[in-house]
């Protein structure tokens, strides 16, 4: 999907009407959608279980706890871009403590321009995000293949007195002769002699 395309899930958390107000048309339906609304980090949480966003905008201080904690806990556990906005006179000690994590942080007041170029740099990131979530799928989808593999030739070995060579060889003509993956022919040997 082209990124032009690309529609972002948004999580808002914010105690303040006001901020939600402000916000909700700098989050273009077409780019940004949905948008779910939480009050509170309780509620924050429960959205979470619920189902994943790609992108998180805090708006600090919130009424059950500041709002850090819960952004450090969705950058340690999740793919998703996190913003949190913080009082001006807050910012440079809480961007000095969550952004090695990578929190991107914001101070408030801001304008609109301004949030809406962090925003555009927080999509960025969730791309970059999104890249590395695709390159290590691949990279475990790999590493069962050959732990497969692996296992099938440990089977040869030991029921038909191959060498590890031969059972290799062994793997990779079948597969070649039937036009599968060695995963297909690693998985038949481990359902016939199992």
């Amino acid at each position: 999907m082209d990124r032009s395309e690309r529609c972002y899930s948004v999580l808002l958390v914010s105690a303040s009407q006001k901020f939600t107000q402000d916000v909700l048309p700098l989050l273009p339906e077409r780019s940004f959608s949905p948008v779910v609304k939480a009050a509170d980090v309780s509620s924050a949480r429960r959205c979470l279980l619920e189902r994943s966003f790609d992108l998180l905008i805090i708006n600090t201080p919130l009424p059950d706890e500041f709002g850090t904690r819960l952004a450090l806990d969705i950058c340690e556990s999740t793919q998703s871009g996190v913003l949190l906005l913080v009082r001006a006179e807050q910012y440079p000690d809480v961007a000095a403590r969550v952004s090695a994590s990578g929190v991107m942080t914001l101070q408030k007041p801001t304008n609109p321009a301004m949030f809406s170029s962090t925003l555009r740099l927080l999509c960025a990131t969730r791309e970059r995000l999104r890249r590395m979530e695709q390159k290590t799928a691949t990279l475990e989808e790999k590493m069962e293949e050959i732990r497969l593999v692996n296992r099938a030739k440990w089977i040869l070995i030991d029921q038909l007195k191959m060498t590890e060579n031969e059972a290799h060889k062994f793997i990779e003509r079948q597969a070649m002769d039937r036009c599968v993956t060695r995963r297909t022919i690693a998985e038949t040997i481990l359902a016939t002699y199992k």
